[in-house]
């Protein structure tokens, strides 16, 4: 959590303040859901994203009676300190009506891949007789590995003889298989992209690293 609690802006909302929930391995928007300073407390104390329920008066925790709670990441404030985003891992739908989301559809984006890393995860538990996933990591990293040399070399070929919907096919079998390599290594996704945003966080000026 980067922000002191007492700078929020409670007075402006009546001492309730949004809080957006989203997936914090895909960036799905899972809910909506308001927090006073006890809500916001219990849900740092716990780990366990709690809000205060306007139709019951009292505050609530996500999956109370479902099991379907959600596992705090992070919390953030916006710019005018009235609004939350909570960055969360869902154990299981988070909607009452059973889907991922309240609001529908899935992961924007590149943020699928997160989804598809759950997607592996899930495979990886399967018998390998049912399961091609299990049954490429039943034979351990280096199996895993060949396959994402065979689909790289897949892909610079279909880079220069294919269209483009074949390229994109063959990038799609490269990144199945690399996410299967990964999990092959239980090296998360997560892991990946923090090397890449540190290699690509923007430069400062030689005047602001020397101030």
């Amino acid at each position: 959590m980067n922000f002191d609690p007492e700078t929020l802006a409670w007075d402006k909302m009546d001492g309730l303040l949004p809080a957006i929930v989203q997936d914090a391995a895909t960036g799905l928007t899972l809910m909506l859901g308001y927090m006073d300073r006890a809500a916001l407390a219990a849900t740092q104390e716990s780990g366990l994203v709690t809000f205060f329920s306007r139709s019951k008066g009292r505050l609530w925790r996500k999956g109370e009676t479902s099991g379907n709670v959600l596992r705090l990441v992070e919390l953030r404030a916006d710019c005018d300190a009235d609004a939350l985003l909570v960055l969360a891992e869902p154990a299981g739908p988070t909607c009452h009506t059973g889907t991922d989301s309240c609001f529908g559809g899935e992961a924007p984006g590149a943020g699928w891949l997160g989804t598809l890393e759950k997607i592996v995860a899930a495979r990886a538990a399967a018998s390998p007789d049912k399961s091609y996933t299990a049954s490429l990591l039943s034979h351990g990293p280096a199996k895993a590995a060949q396959k994402v040399g065979e689909e790289g070399v897949e892909v610079a070929l279909a880079a220069v003889s294919r269209d483009e919907d074949g390229l994109a096919e063959e990038a799609a079998d490269l990144l199945f298989h690399l996410l299967v390599t990964l999990k092959s290594r239980d090296v998360p996704l997560e892991t990946v992209l923090e090397k890449l945003r540190n290699r690509h966080k923007p430069m400062r000026t030689s005047e602001e690293q020397t101030a």
